[in-house]
């Protein structure tokens, strides 16, 4: 290749990578609140449950809030919304680094996601946009970069840069993040990108077709299965591996790593076949839980199951938003947006149904088997909506609407 092709490459390369700075931004500031909430209990005066609920409002923001700002910004040029979200993104992270109580700093959490969701919504159309029909997924890969990156990088040093100089210190870092990502996406994002035209009863048809609801509840059930498990990690390895807290941030950085590389191998695949890739890693995923099972006692094997677990975890997160976008014609921003509000419902649906696990008895152990189940049931609904594919292909009358 040469020198002049590949500057063309990466040049074509900067809206995109522009995208994954911004989510690198936001993955930094949905994520490291975890980390620091003894810290902001503490400060804040508020018990540790109550300052987790910034997590759950959080998530509660992206869900439903994020559509409603989707459909605001519906007709409005695409550059144009990308720069207001990441405005609004800004606003949301200086309002926490200055709020000086609890309830003002969850009026401030859901402001940031109200951003968070419509943001990586729209941030999918545009970035498939940019490329070649087959390279659409691994675009979409390239921008969600930003977001495994937060969880190896931004969380870990922001969590540690918020014990060292108080937590506000980890959400100004946040916001000059923001400033670089505003700067780069002004400066390399394409002006005009116009939005599709389309009316909000075209919307409300494409949302409800049977494949495009499919598309959502496998994200849905795909996150519940993660953060089923995710949520008690640290107790996992600390009481049952026998890692010492002073290493779970080592731990969580190895898992981190794998959601990097798991996201780039899953723009591969999903550009190879998109439902296949699914149903594969599904079945890699179910088979990644089971193991853990069994390799949670010790540390080394331990960590290698918890590397592969976040390789094939992220494998599916890119070819999951572009089934949604393909599904979806018509209305493919507000799909996306909403499918990144079912990733948030999951969130918090597999934290509950793993906290649920553990109130009734089941050890940290055997968690993993609620992440493996949940799967399953993700698998079958893939295969499901597999066969409908495959029915649409082969039976004429479906495939000319009658």
């Amino acid at each position: 290749m040469s020198f002049a092709h590949s500057r063309q490459a990466f040049l074509a390369r900067l809206p995109i990578l522009a995208l994954a700075m911004a989510s690198f931004g936001i993955g930094t500031t949905e994520f490291v609140i975890m980390g620091l909430l003894p810290d902001v209990a503490a400060d804040l005066g508020v018990s540790i449950p109550s300052a987790g609920l910034l997590v759950t409002g959080y998530a509660l923001g992206v869900t439903f809030g994020s559509p409603f700002l989707a459909m605001a910004t519906a007709k409005m040029e695409r550059r144009r919304v990308l720069l207001f979200l990441v405005s609004l993104f800004l606003l949301g992270n200086i309002l926490c680094a200055v709020a000086p109580n609890y309830s003002l700093l969850m009026v401030a959490r859901v402001i940031t996601a109200l951003g968070h969701g419509a943001f990586f919504g729209l941030g999918s159309v545009v970035a498939a946009g940019l490329v070649a029909p087959h390279k659409r997924v691994q675009a979409v890969a390239l921008m969600f970069s930003g977001l495994t990156l937060a969880n190896v990088l931004g969380v870990p040093f922001g969590t540690a840069m918020g014990q060292a100089l108080g937590w506000r210190s980890t959400f100004w870092a946040v916001v000059a993040i923001g400033v670089v990502a505003f700067i780069a996406l002004y400066l390399f994002v394409p002006r005009n990108i116009k939005a599709e035209r389309t009316s909000f009863m075209a919307e409300a048809r494409a949302l409800g077709k049977l494949q495009v609801l499919l598309a959502m509840a496998l994200s849905v059930l795909a996150s519940a299965s993660l953060f089923s498990v995710f949520t008690y990690i640290t107790p996992i390895l600390t009481d049952v591996t026998g890692v010492s807290p002073q290493n779970v941030t080592v731990v969580l950085l190895l898992f981190g790593v794998g959601l990097t590389v798991g996201n780039f191998i899953g723009g591969r695949l999903g550009d190879w076949r998109l439902m296949p890739a699914i149903i594969i890693t599904l079945v890699a995923l179910v088979l990644v839980l089971m193991m853990l099972t069994e390799t949670v006692y010790q540390v080394w094997p331990a960590l290698i199951s918890l590397f592969v677990w976040g390789v094939v975890m992220f494998a599916l997160v890119s070819p999951l938003q572009i089934r949604v976008v393909n599904e979806a014609t018509g209305a493919p921003n507000l799909a996306s947006t909403i499918n990144q509000g079912a990733f948030n419902l999951g969130n918090a649906g597999g934290a509950w149904l793993g906290g649920l696990a553990i109130n009734a008895g089941i050890g940290y152990a055997q968690i993993p088997w609620i992440g493996a189940l949940i799967a399953v049931a993700a698998l079958m609904l893939a295969v499901f909506s597999y066969l409908l594919d495959r029915k649409t292909e082969i039976d004429p009358q479906t495939a000319i609407g009658v």
